[in-house]
């Protein structure tokens, strides 16, 4: 541990969800659009006529603040990923399942078991150093994550069968729980200062767990190429890391209880959001992520940005990042270790390859993964991915 880091305790709680993961094929996501659109509703909203403005969008209700502990809704080049409760899954997008013909069917999946998330917030802290410590003793245990950067926090999202292992492989690497059913800190972790550098540590189903992150990340690179996996990358596609604006209120009384009314960045930022949503897959990129904590948190096109009115989003609308894919359909759902030998190998964790560490954030989507890097860390993040494809080269799209 460097004597310059000054120690913090590093938050982690879970949140009080019973979630869904699914997928959708993006020549599918039209039948499912108005679903999507309805996850931007509190409840009482649904259950009552949905408004409408003359372009036929979705207006948000009263108190539309989101009320959800948490939802993602990824629409990326491989496919449309939604994470949400197992009540709204079953409520919006098990109907729309149902109408379709069987060919059609079967390309959707949605998850049989329920999921439960970790918060992990992470303002101003390092969270590649973060990650990498919270992930490194779920993965040498054999358990099998999702990870989601968001503006603000990021996220884990684990089986609910594993809860139990989860707390138990953190304990054993010194993470004290304040409460075993919700949160935890970790007494050691450091002061950050980057956003995030995420990882994700497991391995292919049915064979035991590596006995170190080295280990992982060869079986990592051994089985991507045996399945021909091959990250591709558009330098074309442009994305930005934005959120809503935290105001004074939040859509939140003081004394905590939720504002019966929206203000007019709240209605703003809505209707950016159903205006990005409407116009998918045509805009290859958009990942938001709504809690009942936090303001919306998006990950998007650097084009959906017009949707959006002046000043109603925060972050560096000027700085961009170019997303590296990984199309894991392919693969079972539960096969681990995909993000760990990535990122592992972009800050340089265990092959020492860089001079200095890629700085990258990480998405997790039901049959997907993106790798997010600088503009200008492109080029350095090729050559450290160099080896891992045919004839030692990331492939391009035509």
């Amino acid at each position: 541990m460097e004597a310059s880091m000054t120690l913090l305790s590093a938050h982690i709680q879970f949140l009080d969800t019973q979630l869904a993961l699914i997928h959708v094929p993006l020549n599918l996501y039209p039948r499912f659009l108005q679903p999507i659109l309805q996850l931007l509703l509190p409840n009482e909203s649904r259950s009552n006529s949905v408004q409408c403005n003359g372009n036929g969008a979705v207006l948000p209700p009263q108190g539309w603040p989101y009320e959800h502990p948490f939802i993602n809704i990824s629409v990326t080049p491989v496919e449309c990923s939604v994470v949400c409760s197992r009540a709204l899954a079953d409520e919006l997008f098990v109907p729309v399942l149902n109408a379709l013909d069987p060919n059609e069917r079967k390309q959707i999946s949605i998850t049989q078991e329920d999921y439960v998330v970790m918060q992990i917030d992470g303002e101003g802290l390092d969270a590649g150093q973060r990650v990498l410590e919270l992930t490194s003793p779920l993965a040498l245990a054999g358990i099998s994550i999702f990870f989601i950067t968001t503006y603000f926090s990021d996220y884990i999202l684990v089986s609910n069968r594993h809860r139990s292992q989860v707390v138990r492989a953190l304990e054993e690497r010194g993470f004290q729980f304040e409460d075993q059913t919700s949160s935890y800190v970790n007494p050691s972790a450091h002061n950050r200062k980057t956003s995030s550098t995420p990882s994700v540590e497991l391995q292919a189903p049915g064979t035991p767990p590596p006995a170190t992150v080295s280990e992982l990340q060869t079986r990592t690179f051994a089985t991507l190429k045996r399945c021909n996996i091959q990250p591709t990358v558009d330098p074309n596609l442009r994305l930005v890391q934005v959120a809503g604006r935290k105001d004074s209120t939040n859509g939140m009384h003081q004394n905590g209880n939720r504002s019966s009314s929206t203000s007019a960045a709240d209605d703003a930022l809505h209707l950016g959001l159903v205006k990005c949503l409407i116009s998918l897959p045509h805009h290859r990129f958009l990942s938001l992520t709504l809690t009942d904590s936090e303001p919306a948190s998006l990950l998007l096109d650097e084009t959906l940005l017009g949707n959006f009115a002046p000043d109603i989003l925060l972050g560096a609308k000027d700085e961009f990042l170019i997303p590296i894919m990984l199309d894991l359909r392919g693969l079972p759902m539960e096969s681990t270790g995909i993000v760990c030998g990535i990122a592992g190998r972009l800050v340089g964790a265990t092959s020492g390859q860089l001079e200095s560490p890629v700085e990258m954030s990480y998405l997790s989507t039901a049959r997907a993964g993106t790798v997010t890097v600088g503009d200008g860390e492109l080029e350095r993040a090729l050559a450290a991915l160099r080896g891992y494809g045919e004839n030692g080269a990331l492939s391009t799209p035509d």
